[in-house]
């Protein structure tokens, strides 16, 4: 799967996972991508460094939320692309994000700032394994990439804002 930073009309910045790129541009010419947090169609991708969902000879997923521990890890079904995306209103998809931030708001720990130190401090076995979440910035993210540390980006701000999660 290809991972795509993609963005709406009204700013919106979500991600996308696409079988590649022509997958990307199809969906998105015939207007199959919608903001998850609007519903907005007119969708651009944005510029990051390319990156690859791929699973491990055992079949878990490497990329992850936040080091997430196993027992944490969501369980994923795999559909075709274009028929769950052609069958989900925009309010469904909205609705759906939600409840995902909301399960990785109240099953990971808040270390802020810290984030990239105390990933590395749980891959590496000198903190407990648990969920986090925090700030990073792209460079942090990419280093902890490099060093096999599994992250996923997420624009939890938005939501929260919107006063959709507690």
């Amino acid at each position: 799967m290809k991972v795509l930073d993609l963005q709406c009309a009204h700013l919106h910045s979500f991600e996308g996972w696409f079988a590649s790129e022509d997958d990307f541009q199809s969906q998105n010419g015939c207007t199959l991508i919608a903001c998850p947090a609007c519903g907005n169609s007119q969708i651009t991708k944005l510029l990051s460094a390319p990156r690859l969902n791929l699973t491990s000879s055992r079949g878990e997923p490497q990329a992850v939320v936040e080091e997430a521990p196993k027992a944490a890890q969501v369980d994923t079904v795999a559909v075709n692309e274009n028929q769950a995306m052609a069958s989900i209103n925009p309010e469904q998809l909205q609705a759906a994000w939600m409840q995902v931030i909301a399960q990785v708001m109240s099953t990971t720990e808040d270390v802020g700032n810290q984030f990239a130190e105390e990933a590395r401090k749980i891959h590496y076995g000198e903190s407990e394994e648990r969920g986090i979440r925090g700030l990073a910035t792209s460079k942090e993210r990419q280093e902890l990439i490099d060093e096999g540390i599994a992250v996923v980006p997420l624009d939890l701000a938005a939501a929260v804002m919107k006063g959709s999660v507690h």
